[in-house]
């Protein structure tokens, strides 16, 4: 599943001295974006055609935006900043950049005002561009422009066998995961279509309790550390800004954010990490080779795109 791509021939082409794009771009009003991609990734591929190469998105971002790619296992050499000049890969390092497609966008001063990890919606996308085009960031966060900004009752809230009823997350003693959804979510129908209504999925998800919570409501909900919120103020508080967004827990512990749209083997997967305990004696990474490698002997077909 994995799909070859390239970057968008309207990519900037940059001398990689990333301080001097900055002020390149400040000067014509503009904002420096990073993208970050792997060579294959299927999200990548996906965010590419849908809002760098589709209009409307694509003279948006023409309009207001120097984007340069970055390959997260590249070897050229960037000059970050005065203090920081590595080869791409070791910066992506640097930046903890852990999903791609990651988004940074930089101000006139060479700092991050905003960062997306993993695949957007076009139409979730959008706001972010315009939260940075037109520097609300100056004065409100990102979680605060959305609230405002995002177009509401573009989905209602699904039942799903797999949901718990439970206020008092801290009661739950094995693993948990939370997820959040609301009325603004438009990539949730595709969540439960295509992720929750498969069966190798609900096989994963069958460790956990799960709960959805409604991430506008202001109803009084116990955190799984004991502390009395809601679920919006506790969305808030967790940086959680996209839907539909997941924190998964063990034994009260927060072990992994899902912070974007995810195809269903590395979703699935994922949770088994987590749910089968494999998280206690291997790093995520060496459980993923022995996996794919399990999974292949036995002849189940990997396709990490759909």
């Amino acid at each position: 599943g994995g799909v070859a791509h390239e970057a968008p021939s309207w990519f900037k082409e940059s001398f990689l001295d990333i301080q001097d794009d900055v002020d390149e771009a400040t000067e014509e009003g503009r904002h420096v974006m990073l993208f970050f991609q792997l060579n294959a990734c299927p999200y990548c591929d996906r965010m590419l055609k849908e809002s760098f190469e589709a209009e409307p998105m694509k003279t948006l971002i023409q309009d207001s935006y120097d984007v340069i790619a970055i390959n997260v296992k590249g070897d050229r050499e960037i000059t970050f900043d005065e203090d920081t000049s590595l080869i791409e890969k070791d910066l992506s390092e640097k930046l903890d950049v852990r999903a791609t497609p990651a988004i940074l966008f930089l101000d006139k001063d060479n700092n991050a005002v905003v960062r997306v990890n993993g695949y957007r919606s076009p139409k979730r996308f959008k706001h972010i561009l315009n939260y940075v085009s037109d520097k609300a960031y100056e004065n409100s966060t990102l979680a605060e422009y959305l609230d405002k900004n995002l177009e509401k009752d573009v989905y209602k809230l699904r039942e799903n066998k797999l949901f718990t009823e439970l206020t008092d997350l801290s009661a739950v003693k094995g693993p948990l995961a939370v997820i959040f959804e609301d009325s603004t979510c438009y990539d949730c129908d595709e969540f439960h279509d295509k992720l929750l209504a498969r069966d190798d999925v609900q096989t994963e998800m069958k460790l956990f309790t799960t709960v959805r919570l409604d991430a506008a409501s202001e109803d009084e909900i116990t955190d799984p550390e004991g502390n009395k919120t809601t679920p919006k103020a506790w969305a808030k508080k967790m940086e959680m800004t996209y839907r539909p967004g997941m924190l998964v827990f063990d034994e009260g512990k927060l072990l992994r954010r899902v912070d974007s749209l995810l195809f269903s083997h590395h979703f699935k997967e994922g949770m088994r990490y987590i749910g089968g305990g494999y998280y206690k004696t291997q790093p995520y990474s060496e459980y993923s080779e022995k996996r794919t490698e399990e999974l292949l002997a036995a002849g189940v077909d990997i396709n990490l795109g759909e």
